[in-house]
């Protein structure tokens, strides 16, 4: 069923798999517009929406690596837009991703429990926001810089 893998120009080899919403697959995914499958060589998956080839509008992308998975919007490859990440074992972030990273508002539930619910700057904790300890119901509320509470 999966026989080909494609290469983009310049690339040293396989990189992954293309299948087209029609079940056809592909030797790219260059200037392909719908619903489509990427199976990576590292065992990644992503499936949803393309636009001129690349991954954009809503997809899920499971990595393999850690078991992580990404259910949200995309713009130009990257997590852009509201979505969700899984991280395997180390928690979950529902909010606002910019570039691959989180970044504007939402809510980290980590595996204890504990909730930071407020902004993020590429990636970091920033701005004003609340961590609330599960086990204590103890609230801090406050403004936060680079991860930190100020």
């Amino acid at each position: 069923f999966i026989s080909e893998v494609m290469a983009e120009d310049g690339d040293d080899g396989p990189k992954y798999v293309f299948v087209n919403e029609n079940n056809e697959t592909k030797d790219t995914s260059r200037g392909y517009n719908g619903k489509a499958s990427a199976y990576y060589t590292n065992g990644d998956i992503y499936e949803g929406d393309f636009t001129e080839g690349k991954r954009e509008g809503r997809g899920i992308y499971r990595y393999a690596s850690n078991g992580d998975k990404y259910d949200g919007e995309w713009k130009n490859n990257d997590r852009h837009g509201i979505g969700k990440m899984v991280y395997n074992k180390k928690g979950e972030y529902h909010g606002y991703w910019e570039n691959g990273r989180r970044h504007g508002e939402g809510v980290f539930t980590y595996p204890n429990g504990d909730v930071y619910s407020g902004w993020w700057k590429f990636g970091d904790k920033e701005g004003t926001g609340t961590y609330v300890y599960k086990e204590s119901n103890m609230k801090l509320f406050g403004t936060w810089a680079n991860g930190e509470m100020q």
